[in-house]
């Protein structure tokens, strides 16, 4: 439903090109021809003033369903994180959906273990070298062995962060490697950070700058290591562009096995999915979840269904 109002927003400003054009390309007309050129801008004026009541009672459909949802969250959240300590990772672009998440999150009875805002800069081609350097300083002697060897920086990078965010890092360990790319600007941390069960990846909208290639292929970097690390839902606000992460993760044979999936959580629905898609990975199921390509439903299906794990 909310693609459809877009849909006919979309439709509204054609006609209202059209209406300029008809203006513009015969202004010089006159009698008869003129009179019937007002006649149909008349009427395509009645056609958009139609349109946009279709659109206001599609606005209140829609903030009706969200409602319908929110008081829903109650029934289908409850416990079903219970004690379960989730890491909230989320990416510039969708921050503003953080504090709905963990309300959602808080519904389901799941401790938010850290609330970790990843800077663009993270992602920047630029920062590799740096990315690299700081891996190698910070990482406590326990992980530095384990990390890639290769010479990818947000990857290194997000090897180290998952390893001692997510599963039994120490506080120490935690504290120390938090610090180091906080000092330079490479994330936000809230609170005192402690290791996670299970991630909730709020990957937001994908890049469309130059580099939104790399940039994109950096975000999903990002998701496969937290994935490999432990357990991970990845989210998008959207399910449509170019460079989407959720699309890019349900097209790798690998990925779609391992890592749920969720779109359009700039709903509540969406938001729902999310957390009992956060319950299935914590039982060792993935799913896809959502209206995009590649998903099998709105919502986890009671039971739930894996994809091979």
């Amino acid at each position: 439903m909310i693609n459809f109002r877009y849909h006919m927003v979309s439709l509204t400003a054609v006609f209202l090109a059209l209406a300029i054009g008809l203006v513009v390309g015969t202004a010089a007309a006159n009698g008869p021809l003129a009179d019937d050129l007002s006649d149909q801008v008349n009427n395509i004026h009645k056609v958009n003033g139609q349109l946009r009541d279709t659109i206001d009672e599609l606005n209140v459909e829609v903030d009706k369903q969200e409602e319908g949802w929110t008081a829903a969250a109650p029934m289908l959240l409850s416990n079903k994180l219970a004690g379960k300590r989730v890491l909230l990772v989320s990416m510039s672009s969708s921050n503003k959906h953080v504090d709905r998440m963990v309300q959602a999150l808080a519904i389901a009875g799941a401790g938010v273990s850290a609330r970790v805002l990843l800077d663009d800069k993270f992602t920047d081609p630029t920062s590799n070298d740096q990315l690299l350097d700081l891996a190698l300083n910070a990482s406590p002697p326990a992980v530095r062995g384990a990390l890639p060897s290769h010479s990818n920086g947000v990857e290194t990078s997000t090897a180290l962060l998952a390893s001692v965010l997510v599963g039994s890092g120490s506080a120490d360990d935690i504290r120390m490697v938090v610090s180091a790319y906080q000092s330079q600007g490479y994330l936000m941390a809230s609170g005192t950070p402690e290791a996670a069960e299970i991630v909730v990846f709020l990957a937001g909208t994908p890049y469309t700058e130059d580099d939104a290639t790399k940039r994109n292929a950096a975000v999903l970097k990002i998701a496969e290591r937290f994935d490999q690390a432990g357990r991970v839902v990845v989210t998008t606000p959207t399910a449509a562009g170019t460079g989407n992460v959720v699309r890019a993760i349900r097209d790798d044979p690998d990925l779609v096995k391992t890592a749920s999936t969720v779109d359009n959580t700039s709903a509540e629905l969406g938001r729902l999915a999310a957390v009992l898609a956060l319950a299935e990975q914590a039982a060792g199921r993935a799913g896809h979840y959502g209206v995009g390509a590649g998903a099998t439903g709105p919502l986890p299906q009671a039971g739930g269904n894996t994809n091979g794990s």
